[in-house]
């Protein structure tokens, strides 16, 4: 996979237009602008501004133009072709960075291009640079479809399967399951029984007990979220360290047949020996 330094000019691809965009145009015969709004990839603002003349309650964010990464949750986000020109590394980042913005009970829509041709780079027409391209399919439910755009609807993977035990059993009843972050394949949240502050797990989408029986790309999905997982609570709590494991099978302590992966964080004095560490499974061998 390429490195994200190998794709520096993603945002030449913005285009400055006087008019709005054909997927605003889109929701907004539907009526699908609610609440707070947030323009994520809103490239030089053009959406942002005819859609608030509209006297709709709206913001950009975009890492080059408006690079105020934002620090409220809203009810409705919009990512309008940012995914087609972003390495598939960067479009989990986006996907993560949205779910996390995102009200419990809000609405995303991505607008992704039809109609290109080939995947890969090709020199941009006007800035002579060399820009990325890509066809993207998204899990997600599309509300919208030509031969140049569709437009997918998001939702808190938690938020629409509150109660259903046949996607997870971590969906039993209607527990609150808080999501942290989601992919396409992955998702996130709080621990209910917490052994410390900020214990968090990450979860495959596919209903799968034995970690070892995911794909490659499943696994790989789920090591980038706990890498996200760990930024999120370095933020928030500031912990020293972190143990992370997984327990496979109920001889080494799984008792939820949903595979999972445990971010615990450690703070100092919160044992009277950390020493050992994961090695605890076993206590006696812990010391050595």
């Amino acid at each position: 996979m390429e490195n994200l330094k190998s794709n520096p000019n993603s945002h030449l691809t913005a285009k400055e237009r006087d008019s709005i965009s054909f997927p605003s145009k889109v929701l907004l015969n539907k009526k699908l602008f609610n609440g707070s709004i947030l323009d994520f990839g809103s490239g030089f603002g053009k959406d942002v501004e005819l859609i608030k003349a509209k006297g709709f309650d709206i913001v950009g964010y975009d890492p080059y133009y408006l690079p105020n990464f934002p620090t409220k949750k809203f009810d409705t986000i919009i990512c309008f072709y940012v995914l087609n020109v972003l390495l598939p590394e960067e479009q989990v980042q986006v996907l993560m960075e949205i779910s996390s913005l995102l009200n419990e009970n809000g609405k995303a829509y991505f607008a992704v291009r039809r109609d290109l041709q080939y995947e890969g780079y090709r020199m941009h027409t006007l800035h002579k640079k060399q820009t990325y391209q890509c066809n993207i399919k998204l899990p997600f439910k599309s509300i919208f479809k030509n031969d140049n755009c569709e437009i997918y609807e998001y939702q808190h993977y938690t938020f629409l399967n509150k109660g259903n035990q046949k996607v997870s059993p971590f969906f039993i009843e209607n527990d609150e399951r808080k999501l942290l972050f989601e992919s396409a394949t992955a998702f996130s949240f709080y621990d209910k029984y917490p052994v410390s502050l900020g214990h968090s797990l990450v979860v495959p989408k596919r209903l799968v007990a034995n970690y070892f029986e995911l794909s490659l790309k499943e696994q790989t999905a789920c090591w980038i979220m706990v890498n996200k997982v760990k930024q999120e609570l370095q933020k928030l709590h500031n912990p020293d360290g972190f143990n992370v494991g997984i327990n496979i099978n109920q001889e080494a302590g799984q008792t939820i047949p949903h595979c999972h992966i445990h971010i615990i964080p450690k703070y100092i004095g919160d044992v009277e020996m950390p020493r050992g560490g994961v090695r605890g499974v076993i206590p006696e061998k812990k010391n050595y």
